[in-house]
């Protein structure tokens, strides 16, 4: 399950991806409201308000803009398309508590922390209000304002130059194959990210999980 046990000491920054990792993000946390058939909202998803469509906005493409231009190729669909840029934080379920617990427990430790995530421009200021992790982190690069998205290495390098990072000495946490060969592909150590317990006994391999624990058990950022 693991993607090869790190040398203590070989890593001085961790860089998390958001959706999937940090937060809870699945389209079909709106649509099954939407949807009384969960067939019909499956094939919705395949075939029409798609991945393919989707990955425009992590690239910068507005809401507007995609949604007009789908809706007029599937009109009986429009207003099912529109609710996915005007009701888009209902596709976000919450925090992965266990991992953002693991975030604290690396910036409590001193761990340079940042973020690296495809999301739209529109959401952004709404998750970045919305969870107070974001503030942990020590810089954050979001695909919509960069007009490139992971897994293109262009945006692996802006995040390295940006911050002053050693590529050999950062690891990117993602739940993405794509995104993991990736950040190798630019010389970055990798993590994809499949449980909490397996992050945890990486990052303990690593020799970064040394924060302090508060009076009721839970560790913190200082």
């Amino acid at each position: 399950m693991f993607d090869g046990l790190p040398r203590p000491g070989s890593i001085d920054a961790v860089v998390f991806d958001i959706g999937g990792v940090l937060l809870d993000w699945n389209p079909r946390y709106l649509y099954r409201r939407l949807f009384d058939d969960e067939g019909e909202m499956e094939r919705f998803l395949a075939e029409v308000c798609t991945m393919e469509w989707h990955a425009a906005h992590d690239r910068g493409v507005p809401f507007s803009r995609s949604s007009a231009e789908l809706a007029a190729a599937h009109p009986e669909h429009a207003e099912l398309i529109a609710a996915w840029g005007a009701r888009s934080e209902e596709m976000v379920a919450g925090e992965l508590t266990e991992v953002v617990a693991l975030l604290a427990a690396l910036k409590r430790a001193g761990v340079p922390c940042y973020a690296l995530t495809n999301m739209e421009a529109e959401t952004f200021p709404l998750r970045r209000d919305r969870y107070g992790f974001f503030g942990w982190f020590d810089g954050v690069v979001v695909s919509a304002y960069e007009r490139i998205a992971k897994p293109d290495p262009e945006i692996f390098v802006r995040l390295l130059g940006r911050f002053g990072l050693c590529a050999q000495r950062t690891v990117l946490i993602d739940d993405s194959a794509a995104n993991v060969e990736a950040a190798r592909g630019v010389g970055m150590q990798a993590v994809q990210f499949r449980s909490a317990a397996q992050l945890r006994a990486w990052l303990t391999a690593a020799g970064l999980l040394a924060g302090e624990r508060g009076g009721d058990g839970a560790v913190r950022p200082s």
